[in-house]
């Protein structure tokens, strides 16, 4: 007669096996609609794969006298389905990340490297597309620029608004520290628990891979070497490097990680710092249009407002062309344009419900 397994085992056991079968269902829904033939190949493979390694777990529980339910896909796992078959799976690699599937990284391009890695001419072609400070340093431009656009604009127009009501300059410096305090931490917050709920889901998905490493790291080199094929590594080749990274568990997860998660474990983001770095772009945009009624008093504080608005707004905009490829010019006469259209609406806005009200 078999032991019967402590229940969060069982539990465990039965989660893996669940997991297991629907990143069989989402492989097959992939490959279905998948037309680059290597691609297409990678994932009936790694159907094949996870339906072995679900046999594994129907055969722990098997063993604990816990007999497994029949499988059926859960309504998220069928929706992601819909998705993958309406729009393709490139678009979806996060949500599939989440679903516990794996090779999303033969999507973003570039040849395997690892730490060890055999020296051929992919590791050469893949140096280019490894995440690293440049990058994490362009990314971090990028979110400040357009943190200091969201609260220049948005902070600008409450200003033009309560302006436009006939309001003190007392009421319009009032309402502008409301709305830049507001406006940045409402960010502040919305980055924490976004970047907390990323983390959170990475450090699952990595915990979940270094289970299986442990588990039946056989199977989890042959992933791992289709991975590779799959991104123009030759099979030989690919299945020597494989197993070579995969006899260091240390060297494992990170590759592991790196290939079939396609995330960099030493780069998940930090929440607090994801806060803090929204927090003070959008109050320094937000700042900006305050400026002149902290020094000025009378109608010239509006009108110094409204240039110094303005001309942040053509800096914006130009800095802007260093992520789109747009002329500096081009780029901020169109944020220009944007953000006197919202200053002029609610102005105007501003000027109905005074009179309205008066």
């Amino acid at each position: 007669m078999p032991s019967p397994m402590p229940m969060d085992q069982n539990s465990s056991a039965a989660e893996s096996l669940n997991g297991e079968l629907t990143s069989a269902y989402l492989y097959r829904v992939i490959a279905q609609r998948e037309q680059e033939p290597r691609r297409r190949h990678l994932f009936e493979e790694l159907a094949r794969d996870a339906e072995s390694q679900a046999e594994h777990w129907r055969g722990v529980l098997a063993r604990a006298g816990a007999p497994a339910a029949p499988f059926a896909p859960s309504p998220r796992a069928r929706l992601v389905a819909l998705l993958v078959r309406a729009i393709g799976a490139e678009r979806l690699t996060h949500a599939l990340t989440a679903m516990k599937v794996r090779g999303m990284s033969v999507y973003r391009g570039g040849a395997p490297r690892g730490v060890g890695a055999l020296p051929s001419e992919h590791d050469e072609v893949g140096e280019r597309h490894q995440p690293g400070s440049q990058a994490g340093a362009a990314g971090g431009l990028r979110a400040a620029v357009f943190g200091v656009n969201d609260g220049l604009v948005s902070n600008a127009s409450l200003i033009l608004g309560v302006a436009g009501a006939g309001s003190g300059n007392a009421t319009i410096l009032l309402a502008g520290v409301a709305g830049l305090l507001a406006g940045a931490f409402s960010m502040a917050a919305g980055e924490y628990v976004s970047m907390r709920s990323q983390r959170e889901m990475y450090e699952h998905q990595i915990a979940l891979e270094k289970a299986e490493l442990e588990a039946y790291p056989e199977e989890e080199a042959e992933e791992l070497a289709l991975i590779f094929e799959a991104r123009g590594m030759p099979a030989g080749e690919a299945r020597v490097h494989a197993a070579r990274l995969i006899a260091d568990p240390r060297q494992a997860l990170e590759t592991l990680t790196r290939e079939e998660l396609g995330l960099n474990p030493g780069e998940l983001g930090s929440p607090w710092g994801a806060a803090i770095y929204s927090f003070v772009s959008f109050a320094l945009g937000s700042a900006l249009p305050l400026l002149p009624y902290v020094f000025w008093r009378g109608p010239h504080a509006l009108g110094a407002a409204i240039g110094l608005s303005a001309f942040a707004l053509f800096l914006v905009g130009a800095a802007t062309s260093l992520f789109t490829g747009r002329s500096a010019a081009a780029g901020g006469l169109r944020m220009l344009a944007i953000g006197a259209a919202a200053g002029a609406v609610t102005y105007a806005i501003g000027a109905a419900l005074g009179v309205s009200l008066s």
